[in-house]
This record gives C-alpha cells, sequence and structure tokens, in this order.
C-alpha cells in the first residue's frame, strides 16, 4: 500500500502580519510534497492566508490579543498583558489538544505560539526570537525569560530558526543559539519571494511605497504621520496599509488595505524605495528581494527597535525612529548592503521538510 502523507497543521500567531506572511515558503513547499495541510488562524492573518491558499482547510484558531499604547513607552502595557499571555498560552495548548485528536493531525508547525505542543503530535516551533529582549527599565528580568521561553520551546520536538548563524546572521543577538536548547535548526530566510521573479531594469513608477504593518494604535499613528507629511510632495507614494481596519484619512495617491503576496511584489517591483517597519517578516522580504529601504520601528516594541539599530549599525538599512521620521530628509539617505545571494540559495528549509515525509 501507499504511504499515506502526514497531516500537517500550521498555526501563525496574529500581532501583525508579518507571521502569516513569512509561512507562505513553508505552505507552499507543503503542498508541493503533497501533505495534506491545514491552517489554523485568526483575523487579518487568516484573511490575507485564505486569499494566498483558497484551496486549503482552515480553522479559525483566536489567540490572545495584547493592547499596545499609543505612547513611546510599551513597559506598562507589557506588564498588563503578562497575566493574559501566560493565560492564552495555556488555553491554546488545551485547545490544540482537542484539535490534534478531532481532525487527527500528524505534525503541528506553530509560529511563535507557544501553547502548541502536545505529545499526541509531532510538534515544531518556528521562531527568530531565542532571546527576547525587553525594555530597558525591565531588563534585569532577561535572564529568567530566558530560562522561560528555553523550556518551553524545549517541549517542541523542533525548533526552526528563520535566519542563518555567524556573521551573516539578520537577528542578531535574538537568534543566539544556546546548548540549552535542544533539536534547533537553522532553516534560513523566510520570505513569501524567495522564488518569485524581480524586476531590476524596469523604470520606477513609484518613488516611495509606505508597507504598514504591527499592532494598534501605532500602525494608524504612523499612517497619519505619513499622510501628514507628504503634503504637496511633488514625488509619487503609495501606501499599502496592511489591514482591514476603515480608513479615517482622505489620500490624494494610491492606498490598499490588504494585498497578497503577488499584488504586493507588483508594487514593490515598481518602487524605487521601500519605508517600513523593522519587523524581521519585512526585513527578510526586503534581503530576498535587494531593495533600498528605511526601517521604523514600532515605539515600545523592544525586538524592532533591536532589529533596527542592529541592522542600521551593520550597514545593511538605513533606520529612524518614528518620533523623529521625516519624510524629506530620509528619503534622502536610503540604502541597502548585503550579498544577497548568501541568503538566497540556502535549502535547509526544503530539507526539514523533506523529513517530515517519515514522520
Amino acid at each position: 500500500m501507499q504511504k499515506k502523507e502526514p497531516k500537517i497543521l500550521v498555526c501563525p500567531l496574529n500581532w501583525g502580519l508579518g507571521h502569516a506572511t513569512r509561512i507562505v515558503p513553508i505552505l507552499e513547499q507543503l503542498n508541493k510534497q503533497k501533505f495534506d495541510v491545514w491552517i489554523a488562524a485568526s483575523g487579518d492573518s487568516l484573511i490575507f492566508l485564505k486569499k494566498q491558499f483558497p484551496e486549503l482547510n482552515y480553522i479559525d484558531f483566536p489567540n490572545y490579543k495584547v493592547k499596545y499604547s499609543a505612547s513611546n513607552s510599551q513597559v506598562f502595557s507589557f506588564l498588563i498583558a503578562i497575566p493574559k499571555i501566560i493565560l492564552g498560552t495555556l488555553k491554546e495548548h488545551y485547545q490544540i489538544k482537542k484539535i490534534i485528536k478531532d481532525n487527527k493531525f500528524d505534525i503541528v508547525i506553530s509560529d511563535n505560539r507557544y501553547g502548541l505542543w502536545h505529545r499526541s503530535a509531532h510538534t515544531i516551533f518556528i521562531t527568530h526570537q531565542l532571546n527576547i529582549k525587553l525594555p530597558k527599565s525591565l531588563r534585569v528580568f532577561e535572564p529568567t525569560l530566558k530560562i522561560i521561553v528555553w523550556r518551553v520551546i524545549n517541549k517542541f520536538n523542533e525548533c526552526w530558526v528563520p535566519d542563518v548563524k555567524g556573521e551573516n546572521s539578520i537577528a542578531g543577538e535574538l537568534a543566539q543559539p544556546s546548548s540549552n536548547l535542544k533539536k534547533l535548526y537553522f532553516i534560513g530566510l523566510l520570505s513569501r519571494y524567495k522564488n518569485r521573479k524581480r524586476e531590476k531594469s524596469k523604470e520606477k513608477e513609484i518613488d516611495v511605497l509606505f508597507i504598514l504593518s504591527g499592532p494598534e494604535p501605532q500602525r494608524t499613528i504612523f499612517e497619519d504621520l505619513i499622510c501628514n507629511q507628504i503634503g504637496n510632495n511633488r514625488q509619487s507614494f503609495a501606501l499599502v496599509r496592511g489591514t482591514t481596519k476603515r480608513r479615517t484619512q482622505t489620500y490624494s495617491f494610491p492606498v490598499y488595505d490588504l494585498l497578497d503576496s503577488e499584488e504586493l511584489l507588483s508594487l514593490i517591483n515598481k518602487s524605487e524605495i521601500i519605508v517600513c517597519r523593522s519587523g524581521y517578516s519585512s526585513v527578510m522580504d526586503l534581503i530576498t528581494l535587494n531593495k533600498k529601504a528605511i526601517l521604523i520601528p514600532t515605539p515600545g516594541q523592544t525586538e524592532q527597535e533591536y532589529l533596527a539599530e542592529y541592522l542600521k549599525n551593520k550597514g545593511t538599512f538605513n533606520a529612524v525612529d518614528q518620533n523623529e521620521f521625516n519624510l524629506e530628509k530620509v528619503i534622502q539617505n536610503v540604502y541597502n548592503s548585503f550579498d544577497e545571494e548568501k541568503y538566497n540559495n540556502d535549502d535547509s528549509l526544503n530539507e526539514r521538510i523533506m523529513l517530515l515525509k517519515e514522520k
């Protein structure tokens, strides 16, 4: 008898679209290998993935929602979110037990959802944050948090890190491995555009493309800031809002809410400069497509602040804080500097997926 392919459930976190977009190459490869693929997601991530992969089966699987502050500091928001995160993780752990039992999943791939490990399935955790950065006032708790996070990660059968080791690392200290972490695999950069054609010679139609993402209210604050600064600027602009939330601005340039990967790629190919958050998924896409960019970290989001500073100091991209953002100034100092071939020729992900056939 022909061996039946494993039944796989893929579950991204719904904090912005980054976790949903970066699992696109995983889903494409799983489909290519004829796995029985299901997706469990919620919110904009669910909407995006249904548009991207309409042929797959879906489970509406909400995750805990963390409210961000409108201020530049997220310390208070972080502290009041801790109980919600703990309870949410426990809740999704017991939910996944029932989902696995009812649907007979063999494998569960979790992108940053810490509660989705279980003994009745082969579970895989995806993260670039092996070492989580806390706000400066809470940094004394980082060693304790690190131990807790590592213990949870070790409950999974595997941990996939979307990065490369050594001096070419994109995540820097965030993805620094430890001997305390078991079954750790670096799978190279995860970008939905890894195998897409890039149009390098085509004349650019858009001078600056803004791509927004991430949690509210900071996403809207940055959108308002952009619209207010564009004014009567004679350059050509376009904005991807990255949300289905109702529009509150009147725009004098092309604006899009949620786009699938091919629609967004078309806009990126037409654009000279990209302005976006320093979310890890956005950074991986920019490197894959070899684009010039300005990174604007979400205020108070320590991971993005670290990535922006790290990549700026490394000379990879320019970056500026949101409260210092000045459109006229930043577009005068935009660059990229990296060897894209070092990232685009990595087959580590395909190797890990092929091994799943044995599960």
